[in-house]
């Protein structure tokens, strides 16, 4: 893996060209590279950060009839900073006076809340995560990584013939790259900033996140007079990644209410930091539970809150893979469900996947091989959902793709998975 920087990004073979009529949000988590992105793929449109206090002064007091005269096609970065300007390049693009605009920001809930009140039906929208492991592993910086093994899941080909079409294992010159690639994420995370960065100085840069992320976005979605709680529940919520979530348990430990507990984990899940995996909704094989699981998108922020600094653990290897699924299925847009299953007599499925085709399972286990016992989950869902099962596999830390088992059962490196 390459120390530079400037990695390409798949979204940008998704993102329109700016010779399209069309308005576009481009938004995500704060240092995920939405501006680079931005600056690479329309290098010809007039670039205005209202980060600057003195731009959102101009736009403020720029009247709406001139804008297309005075920005015109632009490429506007921290857009909700200036309320005004969604109002003014409305009016340009529906006169025809403006026909391409990229607005940016990291804060979802103020931008949304603009475009909803202001350009909606006329806007597309973006997310940009943290880098995928496929980015991870492209050594140029203007040629997007072709689509991991993943994607292919979302086709109507066979499990047996989508792992049967490529290779069981890599010679080492092509496998040390994606080693190296799995590696990073699951010490540092996916934030482009850190590729250069030594470890201390990673270290450093993801305390440092921390703190602009509670002063800046957290500081758009809530006033809050004091920091110390919320930082408090930000540690203690880290600590439960790839666990199901116990509001009750969380907030006793937090020392807050429930209610609280519930909207500061809605702040995170805002701006981008958490996501909750619904449980599957369907009684396959017994009564299920019905508590979501709760899942951090960069093991860097993960470990840095949590301060585990050290070897992988079961969680942290769940969390990369459930966190590369749903930043994968987000950035190319596919709209599958995506669940886990569990039962109220202990039987757990990591992942259920829904397809037009029926039903994907995987296990994940954070070790090099496959034992029987493994298989035992898939083989439970395979006969409470008979027909509607695709077939199954084990993600894993191994070296091969290989068939372990009926009905469609497979053990796919985690790392083959994502690249």
């Amino acid at each position: 893996m390459s120390e530079n920087l400037q990695k390409s990004r798949i979204l940008g073979t998704f993102l329109p060209s700016s010779g399209k009529r069309r308005l576009v949000l481009l938004t995500g988590a704060r240092q995920t590279g939405k501006t680079t992105l931005a600056l690479w793929k329309y290098p010809d449109l007039h670039y205005i950060n209202l980060d600057a206090p003195e731009n959102r002064e101009v736009i403020r007091g720029m009247p709406t009839a001139s804008w297309s005269k005075n920005i015109g096609n632009a490429v506007i970065d921290e857009a909700q900073k200036e309320p005004s300007l969604f109002e003014k390049v409305k009016f340009a693009f529906d006169r025809g006076a403006i026909s391409f605009s990229l607005l940016l920001g990291s804060s979802q809930i103020l931008l949304l809340k603009k475009i909803r009140e202001t350009l909606a039906g006329r806007i597309s929208i973006y997310e940009l995560w943290p880098l995928l492991m496929g980015e991870l592993t492209s050594e140029s910086a203007t040629q997007p990584p072709s689509s991991p093994l993943i994607d292919r899941l979302f086709s109507s080909q066979d499990l047996n013939r989508i792992f049967r079409d490529v290779p069981d294992v890599l010679l080492v010159s092509d496998d040390s790259r994606i080693q190296e690639a799995e590696k990073h994420l699951l010490n540092w995370g996916g934030m482009p900033a850190l590729l250069p960065l030594s470890a201390e100085e990673r270290w450093k840069w993801l305390r440092d996140y921390q703190f602009t992320y509670l002063e800046r976005d957290l500081g758009d979605l809530a006033r809050l007079d004091d920091l110390v709680p919320f930082r408090t529940f930000q540690k203690l919520a880290a600590l439960r990644s790839a666990r199901l979530l116990n509001y009750s348990e969380l907030a006793r430990d937090a020392s807050l209410s429930v209610d609280t507990a519930r909207r500061y984990l809605e702040y995170l899940r805002l701006s981008y930091q958490t996501v909750l995996l619904p449980p599957y909704h369907r009684n396959i094989t017994s009564s299920v539970i019905k508590t979501p699981k709760l899942y951090w998108l960069d093991i860097g922020i993960v470990r840095s809150l949590s301060g585990f600094r050290g070897d992988l653990s079961g969680e942290i290897y769940e969390t990369m893979v459930v966190s590369e699924m749903i930043k994968w299925m987000k950035t190319v847009q596919r709209q599958e469900e995506i669940y886990f299953y569990r039962t109220r007599s202990g039987l757990e499925l990591d992942i259920l996947l829904q397809t037009e085709k029926g039903m994907i399972g995987m296990e994940i286990k954070a070790r090099t091989s496959v034992a029987p016992a493994d298989l035992r989950p898939m083989r439970e869902v395979a006969k409470g959902l008979r027909k509607e099962w695709r077939g199954g596999f084990v993600v894993y830390l191994g070296n091969t793709i290989r068939k372990v088992g009926e009905p469609n059962l497979w053990a796919v490196p985690s790392r083959r998975l994502f690249t």
